[in-house]
This record gives structure tokens, sequence and C-alpha cells, in this order.
């Protein structure tokens, strides 16, 4: 006998779920985060991931989520989505619509999981709009974590990347630099060094956001938690 599909999952469901779950106090903490709430419910997301693993992967309600404009539904519509459905095309259309970083970092924590994603980098990176260039970095960072099989090469053609938009004063874009770089430099110990070594160099550099963030990146990648763990992974 056929099994009868599960409609519980639709659009207007997930939307009412999600109005439901969202408290004023919620918004109120996004904003003091920096993220628009004017079409945002307030939805935390410790509440958005189990839901989401309630629903299981699916791209097509994904897609009718992410139409939908609301803030959570669209971080819904990523938890959603698998990285072998997040086809380039898709991600920079949805990175278009983007105006927050939690959306863009999220949406960049999927991506970095697809083979092949790193060749976006270069074009996030030249790109002007605060929330894209954010992304090429955001990816950078997500890469660093869980694209295990990389050559270190990757990382390595980076650094003019990085060094380049260093002095970029937007909050959100050299906040992201410095993620980026502290990344990589977790990477491995080879990486380490050279990561460490830009670092120190921008933290004396004559521009002040230059400074941010390699001082932001060298206390992190100076600290004894990170060279233990490097240490002890070079050891196994």
């Amino acid at each position: 006998m056929p099994q009868v599909p599960d409609t519980t999952f639709t659009l207007e469901n997930v939307l009412n779920d999600l109005r439901e779950a969202g408290t004023e106090p919620n918004r109120a903490g996004m904003a003091r985060f920096g993220i628009e709430t004017d079409r945002a419910f307030g939805v935390p997301l410790s509440v958005l991931r189990p839901l989401a693993r309630s629903i299981g992967p699916s791209p097509d309600l994904a897609r009718e989520l992410w139409a939908s404009g609301f803030h959570e539904a669209r971080l819904l519509a990523i938890l959603l989505t698998p990285p072998r459905h997040l086809a380039p095309e898709l991600a920079l259309q949805w990175l278009n619509d983007i105006n927050s970083w939690d959306l863009c970092d999220q949406l960049m924590n999927v991506l970095a999981r697809r083979a092949g994603s790193n060749e976006l980098v270069p074009a996030l990176a030249a790109d002007e709009r605060e929330f894209v260039r954010r992304a090429a970095f955001a990816l950078i960072a997500w890469r660093a974590v869980h694209a295990k099989t990389a050559p270190e090469s990757e990382f390595l053609d980076y650094f003019p990347l990085i060094r380049a938009a260093a002095t970029d004063e937007r909050n959100f874009v050299w906040k992201a630099v410095h993620w980026a770089l502290r990344q990589i430099g977790k990477r491995s110990l080879p990486l380490h060094g050279a990561a460490l070594a830009i670092a120190e160099d921008l933290a004396a550099s004559e521009n002040r956001t230059a400074r941010k963030v390699g001082n932001a990146a060298a206390r992190e990648l100076s600290s004894k938690k990170v060279l233990n763990r490097l240490n002890k992974a070079a050891d196994i």
C-alpha cells in the first residue's frame, strides 16, 4: 500500500509555528546585535534547529520559505537545504536578498561544505556590497573548518584578499576578515605560522581597521589553547 505523504510541514503551517514561537524580547535582542527585525518573529536558532531536524531536508519547502521574506523563515530555509542542493546559482540568488550577518554566515556555512565553493571567493571579495563581501570571508572561515581535504595552498591564496579587505571599515566586513584569518591559522601548524605573520603585520599597520583585524587575529592565534591543540594534532 503506498505511503500517504506527510503534509504537516506546509509553508502556511511552518510560518504559523514561527509566529507562535516568536517573542518581543527575542526581537529586541536581535536588534541589539544589528539584525533588522521589520520582518522577524523573534525566534532563536535554538528553536529553529530542532524544527529543521523535525522537518528534514526539504529543498522545495526551503525555496518557499525564502520567498516569504521573513527572517526566521529564511534561516530555516538555509537549514533545510543540504549542500548538494545549494547550487552556486541559488546561493548567489539568496545572497542578493541578504541584509543581515546571521543569514550571510549560515548560508556560507552550508555552501562551504560543497565541493568547488572556493571558486566563488574572489568574486564575492571584490563585490562592494557589505554582506556580499562579508560572505567571501565567512566562506573562507567555514571552508577552513569543513573542507577537510582542501590543500593548504587554497588557504595561502586567500592572504592577498585578507590583506586587501583588512582596511574595510564596515563592521560586518572587518570582523569577517579577522574571523577568516583566525580560522586559517587554526587549521594546521604550517598555516598557523603564515596566518600569525599576516596578523602581526596587520597589527603594525598605519591603518586603524587593519590594526584591529591584526590584533584580534594575533591575540587568538597566540593563545596557549590554540597552540596546544595544533601541536597535539601534529603529533597524532
